[in-house]
């Protein structure tokens, strides 16, 4: 899998948030605060197509979409690409966040998530 561009990553956005089998007028009207021609998101969605992000369905005189890439899959991936590419590890990227001063709450919730990653034990 390879990181998408910004736009792109609109696109594909939109598409979560629409569902399978998208038709064309919904997605433009979900991108249509980007104020993109026509041509671009065309051009944009045969770019997800050929990197197999989108299925394309052709019905009557229009395109149906579908995202072959679920959300969450994409954002471990591309979360684990800026990790790797910013941080080198998940502890410098943690020493970076305490850096900046994280509240509390923010800890908390930190502590609670690795519990439950390490098997709900504690420290």
């Amino acid at each position: 899998m390879k990181r998408l561009p910004d736009t792109e990553l609109e696109v594909m956005k939109a598409l979560w948030a629409t569902g399978p089998d998208t038709p064309r007028t919904l997605l433009e009207e979900q991108l249509s605060p980007f104020g993109w021609a026509a041509n671009t998101i065309n051009t944009y969605l045969a770019r997800l197509a050929d990197k197999g992000f989108v299925a394309v369905r052709r019905e009557g005189k229009s395109n149906r979409y579908t995202p072959l890439v679920d959300q969450e899959t994409y954002q471990a991936f591309d979360s684990r690409a800026v990790l790797d590419r910013l941080y080198g590890s998940p502890r410098n990227f943690v020493a970076a966040l305490a850096r900046e001063g994280m509240r509390r709450g923010e800890l908390e919730e930190l502590q609670a998530l690795l519990d439950q990653l390490n098997g709900g034990q504690g420290q």
